[in-house]
């Protein structure tokens, strides 16, 4: 009965024409431009931060959320089509564009919306339900154990890649490098910046993603263009999955909100995280896992439900501890202490009117969502069939428009450009792309956990076994690069067995 009083709260708050207004203007504006490349949900986030001075605190924090995980329901639609992903969606490349290469990005879409609604769905009955709990398990998380979830990630990252997972380790340690660039977090000294000051903010992940596969496809595609599939007519029909596709999806989409719903509530864990773990852990438990980066639908829907449940569930330590999960959560805490608002214990005690109508403006906003995003599947679909000579030069624009409009720096430009070429150079040379990109995303972190953890420890590295959830975290993280190290090999010895067998038969005979 508590729980419909609060909701009731909620309903109340939500309700407002005010309300639904900016929820509809926020979630509605989060999915353009998020499908728009170059713009992501940082991006959409800080440009329309000014309009919540001018609001009332529960008004501006429901439009900056739908702008949050509307942004995340419409990355996914370029990485699918276009092989062209925000850092959120970076994982869903490797089997959404494939799936549309096949002609089937219509059902990759599809599944993805649903998966949205499953993860989202689930990410408000947690928050909903399990709050002020949770919140005070996630408090418990010190350095050491973020350590070890981050390390997790990195090991995971190591089987996103076709192909080798020597190449795949090597990939992410580049990444790593890469995210040494600009100020150290804990000294507070410039590192490999080359006296550009454009460099000490590091590079930004935006920037990277996009040259790594946007720009990397467009030069792939203008040296060999690939053949178009057939788009003429979408119906319902054509966006539904196959049956044998059914059942493996839905578990899918469960494990991924699993995930998604248990990072979600560590500070730091975020979206990105999430939707990594999500894709590893579909492709560790696969009995077929070379199907996974050529067009495996669990690869798809797993990480987009892992994603947006983490976008949900990531309120929690935001609102009840003060402590955002991620950038944009930052920028939503900005919002509230400018309005006089402190997030922390007893913000929903204090403020139930704001916590409350935030929830149930979710399930307004991810209702939306569905409604607006289905429909046009059709019409994003048809983006496949215009020719390759007018459709690259136009995301090209939007590329370096998107990105030029972020910090207003044309240096921005120049290094996407750079790491197109390099994401090019790395397909030619059978690495994969998404690992490095993984370790620029998580490095950082993981730096800067170690460096804290050793700290506190006056230097002593035996910190991480000591304490009991980090140790086991260190665990699973060797058992998965042992198993993926002995996975590869017996992949490798299998491929060249079956290559070898015609010659053997041709030598007998």
């Amino acid at each position: 009965m508590e729980l419909l009083d609060h909701l009731a709260i909620g309903l109340r708050e939500a309700g407002t024409l005010q309300n639904l207004f900016y929820c509809f203007l926020g979630v509605t504006l989060g999915n353009l431009l998020g499908v728009l490349p170059g713009v992501g949900s940082v991006a959409a986030v800080s440009i329309l931060l000014p309009v919540t001075y001018y609001v009332p605190a529960s008004t501006g924090l429901i439009m900056l959320a739908g702008l949050y995980y509307g942004a995340v329901y419409g990355a996914v639609t370029g990485a699918i089509l276009l092989n062209i992903p925000h850092s959120v969606s970076a994982v869903e490349c490797l089997d959404g564009y494939p799936m549309a290469r096949q002609g089937r990005a219509g059902v990759a879409l599809f599944m993805t919306t649903m998966a949205s609604l499953c993860g989202s769905t689930v990410g408000i009955l947690v928050l909903a339900l399990f709050a002020p709990p949770l919140a005070g398990l996630a408090l418990s998380f010190g350095s050491p154990e973020y350590f070890a979830l981050v390390v997790l990630g990195m090991t995971g990252a190591a089987v996103l890649g076709r192909g080798s997972a020597v190449n795949s380790l090597i990939a992410v340690v580049i990444g790593m490098l890469v995210g040494l660039v600009g100020i150290d977090q804990t000294s507070g000294a410039a590192r490999f910046v080359f006296e550009m000051t454009s460099l000490l903010d590091g590079l930004n992940i935006a920037v990277v993603a996009m040259g790594l596969f946007g720009i990397a496809e467009i030069i792939s595609n203008a040296r060999m263009p690939p053949p178009k599939p057939e788009t003429a007519r979408i119906s319902l029909r054509q966006m539904l999955p196959r049956r044998d596709e059914v059942w493996p999806s839905i578990k899918a989409i469960l494990r991924g909100t699993t995930v998604g719903s248990l990072l979600g509530l560590l500070p730091g864990g975020g979206p990105v995280l999430a939707s990594i773990m999500g894709y590893t852990l579909e492709r560790q438990i696969a009995r077929r896992p070379e199907r996974f980066g050529q067009g495996a639908i669990e690869g798809v829907v797993a990480p987009e439900a892992a994603a947006n449940s983490a976008c949900q569930v990531g309120f929690v330590p935001t609102l009840t501890l003060g402590i955002p999960s991620d950038p944009i959560m930052a920028i939503m805490l900005a919002a509230l202490i400018v309005k006089g608002i402190q997030p922390g214990p007893q913000f929903i005690h204090q403020n139930p009117e704001i916590f409350w109508g935030l929830i149930v403006s979710f399930v307004i906003g991810n209702i939306l969502l569905v409604i607006w995003h289905i429909p046009f599947i059709g019409i994003w679909v048809r983006l496949l069939a215009v020719p390759f000579h007018i459709l690259f030069p136009i995301v090209l624009t939007f590329m370096c428009i998107g990105i030029y409009s972020v910090r207003k720096s044309p240096n921005d430009v120049l290094t996407m450009m750079i790491f197109g070429f390099i994401g090019y150079g790395m397909r030619l040379l059978k690495f994969p792309p998404a690992p490095l990109l993984i370790g620029l995303v998580l490095g950082p972190e993981m730096e800067a956990h170690l460096r804290r953890s050793l700290i506190i420890s006056h230097g002593n590295a035996m910190i991480f076994l000591e304490r009991p959830v980090s140790a086991c975290i260190l665990i699973v993280s060797c058992i998965v690069l042992f198993w993926t190290i002995y996975s590869g090999i017996r992949m490798a010895r299998r491929t060249k067995g079956t290559e070898g067998e015609p010659e053997s038969q041709i030598a007998g005979h």
